[in-house]
């Protein structure tokens, strides 16, 4: 299981990491857009602040799962991002689904694995 954890692992730390760093290095041309997913984008990129601190969280997290320190604190922190990209997928844009849905049962798998860790945050005090 720790190997299938590792390989998980490093597979969602390298998605994150190529995902920020073409985006914060402006590595490929944005694709042209349209419709609702047009709108969306726009949207989340008119508050201006939003999508640097989103690739930023996402190269942080990506790191943390390539290196395997963090991880457990990593799960936490990038979990509401998948669960959006997850609901961006399946209502908006279903080409990237699959993608989408790996990332939810691999954040799932690996936080399953570190349960250990999350005992004193699921405690009632």
């Amino acid at each position: 299981m720790k190997i299938a954890m590792i390989i998980v692992r490093t597979l969602m730390g390298l998605l994150f990491l190529f995902a920020s760093i073409t985006f914060l290095f402006n590595v490929f041309p944005i694709p042209p857009m349209t419709g609702t997913v047009k709108t969306f984008n726009e949207g989340l990129a008119s508050v201006g602040y939003f999508f640097p601190l989103l690739k930023i969280t996402e190269l942080l997290c990506g790191l943390a799962f390539v290196v395997g320190r963090f991880v457990p604190l990593a799960t936490v922190v990038i979990a509401p991002i998948i669960v959006q990209i997850f609901f961006f997928h399946a209502f908006i844009d279903r080409t990237g689904l699959p993608v989408a849905i790996f990332l939810v049962l691999a954040n799932i798998f690996v936080a399953y694995y570190y349960r250990a860790s999350y005992a004193g945050l699921l405690t009632a005090k």
